[in-house]
């Protein structure tokens, strides 16, 4: 398979461009890159030696370009002993089976997807495509692929129907469905991506195009991610709070946590480009690694007779093309690149693309379709491209200067890697390419510095080590090992956990299975194992504005059931006049046939109103419900909650740790939690009276005493008033998820289903000696009191 890296990078980008400049933050800090900063430590992530073998789903939306990476990542893996499907567009299966991998279509067409964005380079999307209903249908895709990806995580292969669960999820920040699907199965989730999508003051993020003016460059950097995020999480927050409620049975993300709901868990990330060419920002916490490009292998290629003697003519070429991009007037394009040709005269390789870039036929150029840029750029002086992550890294590697043409997405961003770099110009926007720019890019890329620039990045690239192996080091490094491993088996992922007593052990599918046939373990007894518990909780930073967010929430869901009262049952009308039939035409020329006819007629139109009517009564009922519940819910438990978890938030303002206690799962947690609270809020207000004074005065004199007193006093007030309310607030959260769970167990009853499928498939190969050796596992393990303190 000929795979043509010149693949543009996923269409589904809130994007701009350079000259457009429709995101306008702070500074134009595109540059304010490392480019000074001392040599970076090769890849620095932590080797664990791994020998849990589990199933990895790895979710990938995006062009081809984006899937390959994830292609020889997860070649990588399988080499670990795990078992690897990739979750992608339909249309790479053939690619993707090919590569030895599991496949699992998720739906969307990237193709759809990269034109919505030609179309729409902008933030803000044309009115052409409103008007065309656009925005709907890539709403209505991703809400799809949001789906395809749940199924992704549970469903067996769609060829074999061999069972898979997931048992840890590796996903590109935009397939969207990554941290809400592992937090339906409490399973370790872990982001990969090619370019920056982590917050940061080393440089900006690359959909966002920053202007000059007087704020700090860092600050402006670090906030062009929030925004952003806040944008995207603003287009599609609504569509994945549906799925997550209809689908997973889990309660909407709020608003505020959405835009950084990656950052705030914490959730481990990998970049996969060389440290050489963008360093790991030094405000990049431990969970963040940047391990270096994904290159496949070399691939097995043959060039056809044109190619082959094109490049023994003459001297090395440059070599110009833009993949997939589809370029509005591709004759003036090509007409634009042979006047720069002719004006260097240079030898150019010029591949044709989606475009299908062409011209007269010329003694000093060549047109080609598909080729390996691994094979072909080993053969060429430089590389003129659109800046396509893989483009780009293959170049580099390959020592060639590169000039950047970007057109959306982070194309600019690895146009002015390149050029902080040396190796090549800065980026030309497309828009604003023109025969003598793009003849200096040319002229600037086959200069000796451009030349030594690009060598030296290629020299470090290649004395790193392989970008999949430390990416796969990063993703075990990151993973939960104690929660993770079974008890009995101890290279399988624990499903399950069986209770006995005070003791509890943790066990694999196939343990499990061992138990329940032979020593008759009831399979009721065997609970849902959290191997990685997330939790996505409407985080309170005071009282006031917790509280008020709290009351304005509870009001905003009140009024929408009141509306509903009315409105639902009209939308009801309208869904069911939408979906009959339309009127059938009399035929019959006999009267009583006709009465006949009438009469049936009628029937069935009465039985349809009164079947409406009650329709529309279930959708007002539901409504008044919505307002009934949504007070109930806000008094007893949103806002009671919001106050308690703001007047613990108190201390974090002047840098005082708050202590941890505990999570509220069911109602017995939360009596649990609100103990903890009560006794050691009083606890820790009551000795901050005094501890806190001292403190100060021993640090600061009278001063700090004075300091100290007035953190004591508000220190008391607000731990002693969140003790109090926490008798109220938390044992009615523990209630309210206690009766959610009872009600929403729809998708737990399909985890455990499809895990003990699974299970029942996978204790087929287990022979009778290894499963003995479970059975006197678990006597010793349950029968000697040996239990793992977890």
């Amino acid at each position: 398979m000929i795979i043509d890296e010149d693949d543009p990078p996923p269409a589904y980008q809130i994007t701009e461009l350079i000259e457009n400049a429709v995101l306008e933050l702070y500074p134009d800090s595109f540059l304010t890159l490392q480019s000074s900063s001392p040599e970076p430590d090769p890849q620095p992530v932590d080797h664990r030696d791994w020998h849990i073998k589990l199933n990895i789903v790895i979710q990938v939306v995006g062009s081809r370009g984006d899937v390959q990476p994830f292609i020889a990542l997860g070649n990588e893996l399988q080499r670990h002993g795990h078992r690897v499907r990739l979750a992608t567009h339909n249309v790479f299966e053939d690619f993707v089976k090919e590569s030895g991998l599991e496949f699992y279509p998720i739906g969307g067409d990237p193709a759809e997807l990269m034109a919505y964005m030609v179309k729409n380079p902008g933030l803000i999307p044309s009115l052409k495509s409103l008007r065309a209903g656009d925005i709907q249908r890539k709403r209505a895709m991703i809400a799809e692929m949001l789906d395809g990806s749940w199924r992704s995580c549970i469903e067996p292969d769609i060829v074999s129907r061999r069972p898979f669960v997931a048992e840890a999820i590796i996903a590109n920040p935009p397939s969207f469905a990554h941290i809400h699907c592992a937090q339906a199965l409490s399973i370790p989730v872990h982001l990969m991506f090619t370019m920056p999508w982590t917050s940061t003051k080393a440089f900006s993020h690359p959909l966002a195009n920053l202007k000059y003016s007087k704020t700090d460059p860092g600050i402006a950097n670090y906030i062009s991610y929030g925004v952003v995020e806040f944008l995207t999480w603003q287009g599609l927050g609504d569509v994945i709070n549906k799925w997550r409620r209809h689908t997973l049975e889990l309660e909407p993300v709020p608003f505020s946590e959405g835009p950084a709901l990656a950052e705030t868990l914490k959730i481990p990330f990998t970049y996969c480009w060389s440290p050489a060419l963008v360093p790991k920002p030094a405000d990049w916490a431990s969970h963040i690694d940047v391990c270096g490009f994904f290159f496949r292998g070399p691939p097995n290629y043959t060039p056809s007779e044109d190619i082959d003697a094109f490049l023994r003519a003459g001297p090395p070429p440059i070599y110009i093309g833009f993949g997939s991009i589809v370029i509005d007037d591709p004759k003036q394009m090509s007409a634009l690149i042979l006047d720069a040709i002719q004006a260097t005269g240079v030898r150019a390789i010029i591949s044709r693309g989606w475009s299908k870039l062409d011209g007269p036929p010329l003694p000093n150029v060549l047109y080609i379709g598909d080729c390996p840029h691994e094979w072909l750029f080993k053969y060429v002086a430089a590389v003129v491209h659109h800046g396509g992550a893989g483009t780009t890294a293959c170049g580099l590697l390959n020592g060639r200067p590169t000039t950047i043409v970007p057109f959306f997405g982070d194309q600019p961003f690895w146009g002015n890697m390149v050029a902080a770099s040396g190796a090549g110009p800065k980026p030309i926007p497309h828009r604003a390419l023109d025969a003598e720019k793009l003849a200096q890019a040319i002229r600037f890329c086959l200069s000796p510095q451009a030349a030594v620039a690009a060598q030296g990045i290629a020299d470090r690239i290649r004395a790193e080590r392989p970008g999949v192996e430390v990416a796969v080091e990063s993703f075990h490094a990151n993973l939960p090992h104690d929660p993770l491993q079974c008890d009995l088996l101890g290279d399988r992922p624990a499903s399950w956990v069986l209770k006995k007593g005070k003791r509890k052990v943790q066990l694999s599918k196939v343990a499990a299975e061992v138990l329940v046939r032979d020593m008759g373990i009831d399979r009721k007894s065997l609970k849902v194992h959290e191997t990685s518990y997330i939790s996505v909780e409407n985080r309170r930073w005071d009282p006031l504005t917790g509280t008020s967010s709290a009351f304005l929430g509870s009001a905003a869901d009140m009024v929408d059931g009141a509306a509903g009262i009315l409105v639902k049952p009209y939308q009801e009308l309208r869904r069911v006049r939408s979906g009959l039939p339309p009127e059938r035409q009399a035929q019959a020329s006999d009267p009583d046939e006709e009465f006949l006819e009438g009469s049936s007629r009628g029937m069935e139109s009465l039985r349809n109103g009164l079947q409406t009517a009650g329709a529309m009564a279930k959708a007002s009922g539901k409504s008044v419900a919505k307002v009934f519940l949504g007070g109930t819910r806000g008094l007893c438990v949103t806002i009671p909650l919001a106050a308690t978890e703001g007047l613990r938030s108190v201390p974090k303002l002047y840098g005082e740790e708050v202590r941890d206690n505990g999570r509220v799962d069911n109602w017995r947690s939360g009596i649990v939690v609100a103990g903890r609270t009560f006794v050691h809020g009083l606890a820790d207000g009551v000795s901050g009276l005094v501890v806190d004074p001292y403190r100060g005065a021993r640090e600061e004199g009278v001063v700090g005493m004075a300091k100290g007193l007035g953190k004591g006093t508000l220190g008391f007030w607000t731990k002693g008033g969140s003790a109090t309310l926490g008798l109220v607030a938390y044992p009615g959260q523990g209630i309210y998820k206690s009766i959610r769970a009872v009600k929403h167990n729809k998708t737990l009853k399909q985890i455990i289903a499809v895990r003990h499928a699974e299970g029942e498939w996978l204790i087929q190969a287990v022979e009778g000696a290894e499963r003995q050796k479970v059975v006197l596992k678990y006597a010793e393990f349950m029968g000697d009191g040996l239990n793992k303190e977890r």
